[in-house]
């Protein structure tokens, strides 16, 4: 490794950078076990982070970088003294002249499992990440503002990262108070919490009261209360399954949703790794239009839902997957946001129970049931409401992407 200059950096700063060992940057010290400490106010660290308290620390007042020995070796992260760090989890101390941000942008850019050591489980032993050659400026004023930038970036992305949360987390309440299930425990339908009340101050909504057959948070204007009807109620023809046959390379036009394309998290279709099927002539019985929604079959994604959106574009669906055709007179956001509900989590669960794999056919889906406003328009408003809040949700999470990618090209640019 020659000495470099990197492509991008601050004014005033023109010096070769230097090769360095990581062991005349950083001390890298083992970490410990905690079982024989008592409970205190030292967070622990693990290689997935933060475990829980004690009341002794391995370093009290030096800031270190998290590096795996075993497990997950390729998540360095900040640890803020004091601290306590198990026994696979290194944590190593910058020395003098260098700058704790900047070393962790160092750790950032190794590629770990490059220098992973097992035939099993990834490990790392000292003298291996000692050994891990880098490009270093000298100059610690370079150190500082370049840490400096990389650290405003971090918690840029941390900030975002906590607003997505807090949407989740405001979405999955309504859910809970916005679709009413006959069949709970009344006790649980009452009880408001910050995420209830802010939505109740808004002047659109009103509390619907203790009526099972009504939500307990509705839209103002609407008093009937909702009706049960089966999937096959509110579809147009029987569920059908899907195209059985092989994916190949995406032909630029024809595009291939099968169960692993659709995201766990926000159920949409994920096109990182799009293919097409591989078929020449496709019946255009299983090309998805508007108002289809799909139900995963079988496996550990059992019951997980994606309906068609026309920016998608032309898209077929595979075998593991179950269509379904939704009446004209349903909206179909307020049934596909049905499936993220506790109620249809519940009828998965026990529905999905086989001696083999986990599966739902196209007759069991057909069966499920759940309360259904009996106006249209009732039905309109709450499909439009958690479209926006998805829509909100997933604007977030863009920029976390954009967000990391700029992070990511930053530390190809400003190190050498």
């Amino acid at each position: 490794m020659e000495d470099k200059k990197p492509k991008l950096r601050f004014n005033g700063f023109n010096e070769d950078w230097k090769k360095k060992r990581l062991d005349e940057i950083i001390q890298l010290n083992s970490g410990m076990d905690y079982k024989h400490l008592e409970d205190g106010d030292i967070p622990v660290y693990g290689t997935g982070g933060y475990m829980l308290n004690v009341n002794k620390a391995l370093s009290y007042n030096e800031d270190a970088i998290g590096i795996g020995r075993k497990g997950t070796i390729d998540k360095p992260f900040i640890l803020k003294a004091p601290f306590w760090t198990v026994d696979t989890l290194f944590y190593a101390i910058p020395k003098k002249e260098n700058d704790l941000q900047f070393c962790n942008c160092l750790f950032q850019k190794v590629d770990w499992r490059k220098h992973d050591e097992s035939t099993g489980v990834p490990s790392l032993s000292k003298n291996i990440i000692n050994a891990v050659e880098v490009n270093s400026t000298l100059n610690f004023t370079e150190q500082k503002k370049i840490g400096e930038f990389f650290e405003e970036l971090d918690e840029l992305i941390c900030a975002k990262e906590q607003e997505v949360e807090k949407l989740k987390q405001i979405k999955a309440a309504l859910l809970d108070k916005m679709f009413p299930n006959d069949e709970s425990d009344k006790s649980n339908r009452g009880g408001y919490n910050e995420v209830i009340y802010s939505v109740l101050q808004n002047s659109s909504f009103v509390c619907g009261g203790d009526n099972p057959n009504i939500p307990y948070i509705r839209f103002r204007g609407f008093t009937e209360p909702w009706e049960r009807k089966t999937i096959k109620e509110l579809m147009q023809f029987p569920l059908d399954y899907g195209l059985n046959i092989a994916a190949k390379k995406y032909d630029g036009r024809r595009k291939y949703l099968r169960i692993t394309d659709i995201d766990e998290d926000t159920r949409i279709f994920v096109k990182k790794d799009i293919t097409s099927p591989n078929l020449e002539n496709i019946p255009s019985c299983y090309q998805l239009s508007e108002g289809d929604i799909v139900f995963a079959r079988t496996g550990a994604s059992v019951g997980k839902t994606y309906l068609y959106n026309k920016m998608d574009g032309e898209v077929y669906f595979a075998g593991f997957l179950i269509r379904g055709k939704i009446k004209i007179e349903n909206d179909p956001y307020f049934i596909f946001t049905n499936t993220l509900t506790e109620e249809y989590a519940k009828f998965i669960k026990v529905t999905s129970q086989r001696t083999g794999q986990p599966g739902v056919n196209a007759l069991e889906y057909e069966n499920y049931s759940f309360l259904v406003p009996r106006e249209n328009a009732e039905q309109k408003q709450i499909g439009n409401f958690f479209r926006e809040q998805d829509e909100t949700i997933q604007n977030a999470q863009y920029q976390i992407i954009k967000l990391r990618n700029m992070k990511q090209a930053c530390l190809q640019k400003m190190f050498a």
